[in-house]
């Protein structure tokens, strides 16, 4: 493939080399602390990426070192070394001044999104999408192409490579600097996140225990993250929409297949073995048609056959009983609808929901359109460089491709 630019590096060396007073917070106990430094020396790099990951929360505006220190806890000193360590890097930069209250005016900090950036991919049963995005989330190039799933490890690896490659060189023609951090994928379940393994993908099991995370990334020369689609799509709703944050929510993913992102307490929840969210896969009707896992009469076997018939209102009845049950069992705040089956119909699948839930908990469908699952998998990558990696839990990869987070920032 083409030139690949410089990744950001870490230097736990340097960092473990900071200042006392860096890992230590702000006495002031009355100070806000949405978002709070860590004190334990493991986390050394942890500061930073809250630091970071608070200046892309706050956009244009940006942010004073003073209203850092207030959000963090952090003392204005070790603000100061973080910030400047920050510009060093490129990763900030100072953009203007706030109107004076009395005092002298207080520098602006603002992230710099052109410094580094992320593929996202979308690998779905006869399709691809890969996106690049910057620091801020935008989409700076974004390609699609056709895609046989069933035609086997190299066919795939072969066609998204291709399709990355072409990518990066339509980025670098329209002038994108900084460094390109990895690759997120997103890819249908069951699967294994923390090998980046796939499992027996329903219709597909001839890539059961295929890693794809090592080959991929032996392909393009990037460290390389894998999840359900799912996933993917519920973490890129958390990062992008405040909203979401801290609150419980399913993202109900109806396309190929159906399946759900599951966020409860603020955070993606996958179970021990990648295995939560497998929504499709309960069983409706004991005596039902046969469903691709194994089983009979799944949700996901039913709802596609409903829309195989044209049948949109039986598909969103059937959508809306598998999301009561998944309310009553999870006492979730929010239902959000996805996939490109609704999006063709969005109201009717919404209205559809709805009248099942009865009012047991909103209904919405998703923001971001056929761009969710996309944008979401490039977040997996930049999730661990914003110190947000509690939403996406994740082990260090045994694989050697493992993205490494803002330790040296």
């Amino acid at each position: 493939m083409g030139p690949v630019r410089d990744r950001v590096t870490t230097d736990p060396a340097a960092d473990e080399a900071r200042t006392a007073d860096e890992a230590q917070p702000a006495k002031d106990p009355a100070a806000p602390r949405l978002h709070l430094g860590a004190n334990l020396a493991a986390l050394r790099g942890h500061n930073s990426a809250v630091v970071l990951g608070l200046l892309r929360d706050a956009g244009e505006r940006g942010a004073s070192r003073t209203e850092l220190a207030a959000r963090t806890g952090l003392t204005p000193q070790a603000v100061s070394k973080i910030t400047a360590r920050l510009r060093a890097a490129g990763l900030a930069a100072e953009a203007g001044r706030r109107a004076s209250t009395g005092g002298k005016p207080a520098a602006v900090l603002r992230l710099v999104p052109s410094a580094a950036h992320a593929v996202g991919l979308h690998l779905d049963r006869d399709a691809l999408t890969v996106t690049l995005i910057d620091l801020t989330g935008a989409a700076v190039a974004t390609r699609t192409a056709p895609l046989a799933f069933g035609a086997g490890e190299r066919a795939v690896l072969d066609a998204v490579t291709a399709e990355v490659t072409a990518l990066l060189s339509q980025a670098g023609a329209a002038g994108a600097p900084g460094a390109v951090l990895g690759v997120g994928v997103a890819a249908p379940g069951p699967l294994d996140h923390t090998a980046g393994v796939l499992h027996r993908v329903t219709g597909f099991p001839q890539w059961d225990g295929f890693p794809l995370c090592e080959a991929l990334g032996a392909r393009l020369g990037l460290p390389v993250v894998l999840d359900k689609d799912t996933n993917a799509a519920a973490l890129g709703l958390v990062l992008r929409g405040g909203a979401f944050r801290g609150g419980s929510f399913a993202y109900l993913h109806l396309g190929t297949g159906l399946g759900a992102g599951l966020v409860l307490g603020g955070a993606v929840h996958r179970g021990a073995r990648t295995g939560a969210g497998e929504f499709g896969h309960q069983v409706l009707q004991l005596d039902g048609p046969p469903c691709p896992c194994g089983d009979r009469g799944c949700l996901e076997v039913l709802c596609l056959g409903a829309v195989t018939d044209g049948d949109t209102a039986r598909a969103a009845r059937l959508l809306g009983i598998g999301a009561a049950n998944l309310v009553r069992l999870l006492d979730i705040d929010l239902v959000l609808l996805g996939g490109r089956t609704v999006l063709a119909a969005p109201e009717p699948y919404a209205e559809g929901v709805r009248a099942v839930l009865a009012g047991a908990a909103p209904v919405a469908v998703a923001p971001g359109g056929g761009r969710t699952v996309v944008e979401g998998a490039a977040e997996l990558v930049l999730a661990p460089l914003f110190g947000r990696a509690g939403f996406t839990t994740r082990p260090d990869q045994p694989t050697g491709t493992a993205i490494g987070s803002s330790g040296g920032i």
